[in-house]
């Protein structure tokens, strides 16, 4: 049978990643700037329901991206490979774009935010006044230019980079996030964060921020077996995966969660606009060192999000090596982070983001996870994910049923959000991925039956 160029699977033997390793990547991509954010956003949800929500929604979808990972383990095979099995060969491309376009844009909200920080230290070393419009955009462009090139050292050499990159940044991350909870936890009595709530025009729905949370933490799952087919063992990429990514996920959220309403108590004024650390630390006067925080963990997180463009890139372009492919979504991304600067609002830009993966991601992830665990009953047939004409050709090397479950799924996303009592209660995605795993899964398996 002639072979498309072929993806390479890592064998267990050839494991590099260990318990730690796993930890590590995953606590790392999830404290940083974005989810610090994150937790700023949905402070408008108030402090007890914010935080019970970061736990839910987490736990729930890193029980997701565990199974994904145990995916990765078990074939030695990346994220975007592996959906050539659901979705076709050829149909691969399509999640790999998705892929491609939503990390280079996680890439760029870290590093937007990173560079805010940056501006704030240049400005604070050049002694440039902070209300001329002129000079906040300079410092804020070579802010981006000095994170994008920490960012392209960073991935310089493939995985081995992006490993150690973790291993030493988590270190510094830990200690000194955990001076700066200190700090935020010493300006304001808890009882008077957990009494705050948002003026009526900025509450925000509990619907709406389970859709926020998921739309942010399910951006992982399509990442994860690209860390975890180089696992040493099964408890690493599941376990230690999910245990990592929720520790990431509810630290440095509800560090931003709780500064966001210290700031809103501090300053008698709640404004979602300003709810990104960098903003945060300046007006809290947290000094050089918090901003300082904020630029390490872009380094670290942005490690994971570049990894993880860059394999779907591969995917995509099978003759591209890594490396390369790497250093061609830094530079995408780069370009990327200059689009709030000058088109819209970091906030506005950012949420037309979220809602717009969110809609995709979910059916995606229902699709590649029901293939894998109810379908195929957790076996693939790696070689032939490279195979023309093979098992996994379907329809000239489209899974018709797969992409047309997708975009069920996509329907039913918009449909939902059409209903009050959605944005009120429930949110969309995760609906509208139950309904696009029954639709799929019961596709498939009357279409077996017809072939017997």
């Amino acid at each position: 049978m002639a072979k498309q160029h072929t993806i390479h699977s890592v064998a267990k033997s050839e494991g590099t990643m260990g318990d730690w390793d796993l930890f590590a990547t995953w606590i790392g991509a999830n404290a940083n700037n974005g989810t610090w954010y994150i937790g700023g956003i949905i402070a408008a949800t108030g402090l007890i329901q914010g935080s019970t929500l970061l736990i839910a929604i987490g736990c729930l979808s890193y029980v997701l991206l565990a199974l994904a990972s145990y995916m990765g383990y078990q074939t030695g095979v990346g994220a975007m490979g592996l959906t050539r099995a659901s979705f076709g060969v050829k149909g691969s491309v399509l999640p790999s774009l998705i892929n491609v376009v939503q990390f280079i844009g996680w890439a760029a909200v870290n590093t937007y935010i990173a560079a805010t920080s940056v501006s704030f230290i240049l400005k604070e070393i050049m002694g440039w006044s902070g209300n001329d419009a002129a000079t906040n955009r300079l410092s804020l462009v070579v802010g981006i230019i000095i994170m994008s090139i920490l960012h392209l050292i960073s991935i310089s050499l493939g995985e081995k980079s992006v490993r150690w990159i973790e291993r030493i940044g988590i270190v510094l991350v830990i200690i000194l996030v955990t001076w700066e909870s200190i700090i935020v936890f010493k300006m304001v009595p808890f009882k008077d964060l957990v009494a705050w709530r948002p003026a009526a025009k900025f509450r925000l729905e509990a619907g709406r921020a389970i859709d926020i949370l998921a739309a942010f933490n399910l951006a992982w799952v399509t990442a994860a077996a690209d860390f975890s087919r180089f696992a040493k063992r099964k408890k690493a990429a599941t376990v230690y995966s999910f245990l990592g990514a929720n520790i990431g996920l509810f630290w440095f959220a509800f560090i931003g969660l709780t500064a966001t309403i210290a700031t809103a108590i501090t300053l008698n004024h709640f404004d979602p606009n300003n709810a990104d650390p960098s903003t945060i630390a300046a007006k809290l006067g947290l000094g050089v060192l918090a901003l300082l925080v904020i630029v390490i963990t872009s380094t670290t997180a942005n490690a994971v999000n570049l990894m993880a463009a860059g394999s779907a890139l591969t995917n995509i372009f099978p003759k591209l090596k890594l490396t390369p492919a790497l250093w061609c979504v830094t530079l995408l991304a780069t370009v990327v982070t200059f689009i709030p600067v000058y088109v819209a609002s970091f906030l506005t830009t950012f949420e037309t983001f979220l809602d717009s993966i969110g809609m995709f991601l979910g059916p995606e992830i229902a699709i590649f996870l029901v293939d894998y665990f109810w379908i195929r009953r957790r076996h693939y047939q790696v070689d032939a994910l490279n195979t023309i004409a093979g098992p996994y050709w379907y329809t000239k090397g489209y899974h018709l049923t797969a992409l047309f479950s997708w975009v069920i799924g996509v329907i039913s996303y918009l449909i939902l959000n059409q209903f009050a009592i959605v944005h009120a209660y429930t949110g969309a995605t995760f609906i509208a991925m139950l309904i696009t795993a029954l639709f799929y899964g019961v596709a498939v398996q009357l279409q077996t039956k017809k072939v017997i």
